[in-house]
């Protein structure tokens, strides 16, 4: 009876060693899937990564009635039929009709926000609070509910991406910062944007008026990239090609520099 007892413990941690064994080999051959159903953490878009030669125009308006409208020529005379504009709303508020001839040309429309302020600095509660004050004046103005966002400033870290990831938003950054909002010379803005651009790229610009040299520099850009075979999507579009390339955030301020604003009523 000893021995058979011995035999019978000795057969079940065998057994067990097996299938820890095997559950083991199991989790190590399928780690790639199995991470698939892991919880993600929010993450904000810079890029989509894809052999295809596609680029995302944006543009940011928060404040001015001048330079939108150019822009907006600009693109459809080149031809350009999708892009995307990010807008405060406040600015929506103030100019339905602009709004109105973004969405005639067929662009794309996501929320910049509503005050134009550093959201890491807010409570959470002020944070939703911004995002759906935007949410509800965008959506009065367009009849659609935006489900882009970029933040005012380029400003998150953590806890807004998963608010905004909350609410229903995807956060949207760019590669390639064309840097117009500096005002740094028509020529700069086209080399910086022609030599970074590459497939899958997500391409700041702005309409506000503090950029004065964009729409000026625009139909060179488009000019040179359709030259190196690029063609222009909506960001909404280029999303859907492939998954997207996001990028670990600490949680601290991700601010990155934006145009000078004009003093808005909020």
């Amino acid at each position: 009876m000893f021995y058979v007892l011995n035999g019978r413990k000795l057969k079940r941690y065998i057994w067990a060693v097996a299938g820890l064994l095997l559950a083991a080999g199991v989790i190590y051959t399928e780690k790639d899937n199995i991470t698939v159903f892991a919880p993600q953490m929010p993450a904000a878009v810079y890029s989509v990564p894809t052999e295809q030669k596609i680029v995302a125009l944006t543009f940011d308006i928060s404040w001015g009635d001048k330079r939108a409208e150019p822009i907006i020529e600009v693109l459809k005379e080149k031809g350009v039929k999708e892009a995307t504009f990010f807008l405060s709303s406040p600015w929506v508020q103030s100019h339905p009709e602009i709004v109105k001839k973004i969405m005639d040309a067929g662009f794309e429309i996501g929320s910049h926000g509503h005050k134009h302020d550093f959201y890491t600095k807010m409570s959470d509660d002020e944070i939703r609070s911004q995002i759906r004050t935007a949410e509800s004046i965008i959506a009065s103005v367009t009849g659609k509910r935006p489900r882009l966002i970029r933040m005012p400033n380029g400003d998150f870290d953590k806890r807004v991406l998963q608010i905004a990831s909350e609410l229903g938003y995807t956060v949207i950054q760019w590669d390639t910062d064309s840097l117009d909002w500096m005002n740094i010379g028509t020529e700069k803005i086209i080399r910086r944007v022609v030599s970074r651009a590459h497939p899958g790229d997500i391409i700041l610009m702005h309409a506000s008026d503090s950029s004065k040299q964009t729409h000026e520099a625009l139909p060179v850009i488009i000019d040179q990239l359709r030259e190196k075979g690029y063609t222009f999507v909506s960001v909404s579009r280029l999303l859907a090609q492939t998954e997207v390339q996001g990028k670990s955030v600490q949680d601290r301020p991700g601010m990155a520099p934006s145009e000078p604003q004009a003093p808005m009523e909020m």
